[in-house]
């Protein structure tokens, strides 16, 4: 089998916190030979690449495009492939069709940015809208994606889109929802973001649970990875993510620190929580070996491994936290790699 490790550029520190090209620079320099692009890193360069722009201010499309030139340039200095720009966020099941419309008209400068930056490869994470404001009907859902994935593939360099189900979104949050959305969009560019964060923390964790976990939880997960096994084509899995969270103690209810008015318990402990794997004195607790070796032994997946991060020590302003939350991911690398003896891409 052949793999390569990859890491979130928000795993190295927030847009407006830490700088871009340092952020690059330690991820290259820890031993990462790709990276996600998480897209507020992108509009933050492009403001900052413009300084007559207002700072707070929505850049253009050709700031936006000056913006991956030079996001480009930087990870080619720092041998970094560019494997994804995302999130492409609340895009499908929109009641309100006029934002959908929108949304298409910011897509096709997403295409341009994409192919500026090389790759071939847009995530959408499952929509998280209330539900005031989106459908879970199910064939407005492929509707929408089939919209993305014709656009898409319609290109003189044809894109994908890595759909990938949150384990707090409003309608599909475990990976069988995704998949069903996936098989009915039935287009070759058209496919996964398999996270074992998101996978193990809906079906075998729960932060707001006294235990940290679902009623029954060593059940439910072995019953959904062997289905998981049985049932998704690992041609459609674009690539994974690795990732553990925090045991919170005491539960995250409304009284929490971590607490958002609005966000579901899941998605606060996601932005505040999530540790690399392995790091069990930082309280790691989740299946996540177990979830990747899952997709790895079980469908046979082979490719890129995000070892993607969010947290609250990435607003650290401390000079070294690109440099320290690179290298915790490098060696969580390493030693994921010597435990599933993965064979790597030279």
């Amino acid at each position: 089998m052949k793999y390569s490790p990859a890491i979130a550029s928000m795993s190295l520190g927030r847009a407006w916190v830490h700088d871009f090209t340092k952020k690059i620079k330690a991820a290259s320099t820890s031993g990462f030979r790709g990276i996600e692009i998480f897209y507020e890193d992108l509009e933050y360069l492009a403001r900052q690449i413009d300084p007559s722009a207002p700072k707070d201010a929505t850049p253009s499309p050709s700031q936006l495009l000056a913006g991956a030139k030079k996001m480009k340039e930087i990870c080619n200095e720092s041998n970094l492939t560019i494997i994804g720009l995302q999130p492409f966020l609340f895009y499908e099941g929109l009641k309100d069709r006029k934002q959908h419309d929108k949304l298409i008209e910011k897509l096709h400068v997403w295409f341009d940015i994409v192919d500026i930056l090389d790759t071939n490869t847009i995530q959408i994470p499952a929509n998280f809208l209330p539900k005031d404001q989106i459908t879970g009907d199910m064939d407005t859902i492929v509707a929408d994606m089939v919209k993305v994935a014709d656009l898409g593939a319609n290109r003189a360099k044809p894109i994908r889109f890595a759909y990938e189900n949150l384990c707090w979104s409003t309608y599909i949050d475990t990976w069988d929802a995704a998949w069903e959305v996936v098989q009915r969009v039935d287009r070759s560019n058209f496919g996964m973001c398999l996270d074992t964060f998101n996978i193990a923390g809906r079906v075998w964790a729960d932060p707001a649970s006294a235990t940290g976990m679902v009623e029954d939880a060593e059940n439910a997960l072995n019953a959904s990875l062997a289905e998981m096994v049985e049932t998704i084509d690992v041609a459609k899995v674009f690539y994974i993510q690795v990732v553990d969270a925090e045991r919170v103690d005491p539960p995250l209810d409304d009284k929490h620190p971590f607490h958002a008015e609005g966000q579901p318990a899941r998605m606060s402990w996601s932005r505040n929580a999530r540790c690399f794997i392995y790091e069990t004195d930082r309280n790691a607790y989740l299946p996540a070996e177990r979830v990747a070796r899952a997709i790895i032994e079980g469908l046979g997946y082979e490719g890129y491994v995000s070892m993607e991060l969010f947290s609250r020590t990435l607003s650290d302003a401390a000079p070294d936290v690109p440099e320290t939350h690179a290298q915790r991911g490098i060696e969580a690398w390493e030693k994921f790699v010597k435990a599933l003896d993965l064979k790597l891409k030279a």
